[in-house]
């Protein structure tokens, strides 16, 4: 535990151990003691978490969409795999809804046809389904996506 900090002090922290240089911003966050900041790599932390938030949400958004085109168009391996995927859908919508706030709601809104792009690569790859078997654009809406009772149609 460090006690009147000051900023030169922090910055030097930081490059030591993130970690206590992260408990060390909070004091002086909770206490206002604002001038003694490390601001700038307050900042690059900031925008690290954000991209980290983003890349998480995406990464559970393109498995949900991987698993129901496993589930639409796999018929090879449907009957012994539906449960499973299903299963899958069902853990990754739970983690997704746990993690979502309105603006990472809307930047999968807008990231939604890109995402689905990647799911189809992924699905092609596994299935060895062509791509032209999948719709060129994402059939699903993001309310579809992530309702836990919405499946698509066999």
């Amino acid at each position: 535990m460090i006690f009147n900090i000051t900023q030169k002090q922090l910055q030097q922290l930081y490059e030591i151990d993130d970690y206590l240089w992260l408990e060390e911003t909070i004091k002086l966050l909770k206490t206002k003691n604002l001038e003694n900041l490390d601001i700038d790599n307050l900042i690059e932390e900031l925008e690290s978490l954000g991209r980290s938030e983003l890349n998480k949400v995406r990464s559970l958004f393109k498995q949900i969409i991987i698993h129901i085109l496993l589930l639409e168009y796999w018929q090879e391996e449907y009957e012994r795999n539906y449960r499973h995927w299903q299963g899958e859908i069902i853990a990754f919508r739970d983690d997704l809804n746990n993690s979502l706030t309105k603006t990472l709601k809307n930047k999968l809104v807008q990231e939604l046809d890109n995402i689905y792009d990647v799911a189809v690569k992924i699905v092609s790859t596994k299935t060895g389904l062509s791509k032209n078997v999948f719709p060129e654009n994402c059939p699903y809406s993001l309310e579809q996506l992530l309702d836990d009772n919405w499946y698509p149609e066999k």
